[in-house]
């Protein structure tokens, strides 16, 4: 069995309270250990073939490789948006202590 790493995961939410509800409920169910929502930020992409403007508010949760797969299901059920951007870093690394609490924080109770 490999070793969990540390994750931090992105995602984008229309507004703040969307956001805040996207991550209160990761955080609650123990799939994030925290994270916080910023924004409004500026977005141009690709949508259908067309190029789009506007503004949305930035995720960014703290969770384990192990629960991932489960906080990805998580997000794509409750997001507001049909197909949301939803993807991850590795950490490479951080101080013991905190890399111990996100574990801790993100542990299944089985």
């Amino acid at each position: 069995m490999t070793e969990s790493r540390a994750l931090l995961v992105f995602t984008a939410a229309p507004d703040r309270e969307a956001g805040m509800k996207l991550l209160k409920s990761a955080v609650a169910a123990h799939l994030a250990a925290s994270g916080q929502v910023v924004g409004p930020a500026g977005t141009a992409f690709w949508h259908l073939g067309e190029l789009g403007t506007g503004e949305e508010w930035q995720l960014t949760l703290r969770t384990t490789s192990e629960r991932y797969a489960e906080l990805e299901a998580h997000l794509l059920e409750h997001h507001p948006w049909d197909n949301p951007e939803i993807m991850y870093l590795t950490v490479g690394g951080g101080s013991q202590a905190c890399l111990e609490w996100l574990k801790r924080e993100t542990r299944t109770s089985s």
